[in-house]
């Protein structure tokens, strides 16, 4: 599934990266003994440097988002770290080293997936100082300025705002763009970074991204949703959740119940971290 794979990619826990994931990555079916129930611990597949979301300090709004979990199934949690690119899926819930991963597109076809815990969209981000007032690509300011948007390397598909940018007519050097994949070098505040330096003067970026770097950037900004009639063949709206193997239906069940019940400490844990969120229906 193209959307649900590029989804995939731009919930940044696999943020712009895996977009091909969907066509790569195996239907995990088989459970490994159901470690989480018979050790107590629920173990947790993520990538070790990737904020908002996760880090090795468990430091991201996922992480706290586990423990939540983990604390409902009176268990502890542990993680099995892995980037999030090719191959992701693969070294972790498959290779039965971790039982779930936190922030999937809903209908993320190698896994399956609870209730969403979150929706987000894109975000038009600026300097507030700038009073650009952008709500839409169709505003002519847009073909004179620099626009920051993350972009994919190689055979993956790109972006969403990227595809719709284009669409557009809006091309060539006022468009800057940042990698996907993220390392010692880059990581995913570098978007919002440049904006905040004033290198580039527009960013499009994934909501949870935008709302948690703008916050910390220290200098004020501001988001409006890119809107649906902007988009061309990829949807800029996501509602996220968690992924476990098809086969872990008695885990993926107590999830479901978790999220129903602990929403108003999960939302408050999504506020704490600034996240933009859309109404969560299926």
């Amino acid at each position: 599934m193209k959307g649900a794979a590029v989804a995939l990619a731009l919930l940044v826990t696999f943020a712009g990266r895996a977009a091909s994931q969907g066509a790569n990555e195996p239907v995990i079916l088989l459970s490994p003994d159901s470690m989480w129930k018979q050790k107590h611990n629920l173990r947790v597949c993520a990538d070790p440097q990737n904020m908002p979301f996760t880090n090795q300090k468990r430091e991201g709004f996922d992480n706290k988002i586990a423990d939540v979990i983990a604390r409902e199934l009176g268990d502890s949690v542990s993680y099995a770290w892995w980037p999030s690119r090719r191959g992701y899926l693969r070294n972790t819930l498959s290779a039965g080293t971790c039982d779930l991963v936190i922030g999937v597109p809903i209908g993320f076809d190698p896994v399956a997936t609870s209730k969403p815990y979150y929706r987000s969209t894109y975000y038009i981000v600026s300097r507030a100082d700038k009073k650009l007032g952008i709500t839409s690509l169709d505003d002519a300011q847009l073909k004179k300025l620099r626009i920051g948007v993350n972009l994919l390397d190689g055979d993956y598909t790109n972006t969403p705002p990227a595809h719709a940018l284009s669409a557009h007519g809006i091309t060539g050097r006022g468009v800057v763009g940042f990698p996907g994949f993220y390392d010692d070098e880059h990581h995913p505040g570098e978007i919002i970074d440049s904006l905040a330096k004033g290198y580039i003067d527009v960013a499009l970026v994934w909501g949870p991204i935008a709302g948690y770097f703008a916050k910390k950037s220290g200098v004020p900004m501001t988001l409006t949703a890119l809107p649906d009639s902007d988009s061309v063949d990829l949807p800029f709206a996501y509602a996220v959740a968690i992924g476990t193997r098809r086969s872990d239906r008695e885990l993926r069940s107590l999830i479901d119940s978790i999220l129903v019940r602990k929403k108003p400490e999960i939302d408050r844990i999504l506020m704490e971290y600034n996240v933009p969120t859309l109404g969560t229906t299926r």
